[in-house]
């Protein structure tokens, strides 16, 4: 080895900066090696931070369009309740109107029976009058027709 009472002051410089050279590099490369194993970590809690950001904001995102989706299904379902209210209304109305036409239907046929069942009994009261009297004339035509066959067979 060399002693260092040897060296003059160039040399010295120089060798004091090698090793503080080697030195500093090697400390240096330690340095970022634990570093960069810092950062890595750091870089990954960062990641999954901003990971967790965005899933809460989609979270939130999802729930606003399930909420809007839901109000708008409300809408539409009270839209359609609204209709069959108005569907029930008019099937109400056309059932009353076609009660109403039944009855005045069912009235009319009711006073034309009517008026035809006493048109008919006064056709068949006129009949039975006038077969009253043919039965009363053939009576009286047979009896006219005895007393007379009697009165000729006695005046003979």
């Amino acid at each position: 080895m060399i002693s260092l009472k040897d060296l003059n002051q160039s040399e010295l410089r120089s060798l004091l900066l090698s090793i503080i050279e080697e030195v500093v590099k090697q400390k240096l490369a330690e340095f970022v090696v634990e570093h960069e194993k810092k950062a890595k970590d750091i870089s990954i809690i960062e990641r999954l931070l901003r990971l967790e950001e965005e899933l809460k904001a989609l979270r939130e995102l999802e729930e606003r369009r399930f909420e809007a989706l839901l109000r708008e299904m409300n809408a539409r379902f009270e839209a359609m309740n609204t209709r069959f209210e108005a569907m029930n209304t008019r099937f109400e109305a056309l059932q009353k109107e076609m009660n109403t036409r039944f009855e005045a239907i069912q009235k009319e046929m009711n006073t034309r029976f009517e008026a035809l069942q006493k048109e008919i009994n006064v056709r068949f009261e006129a009949l039975e009058k006038r077969f009253n009297f043919l039965q009363w004339l053939i009576i009286g035509g047979f009896s006219f027709l005895g007393i007379l066959l009697t009165l000729i067979k006695l005046g003979y």
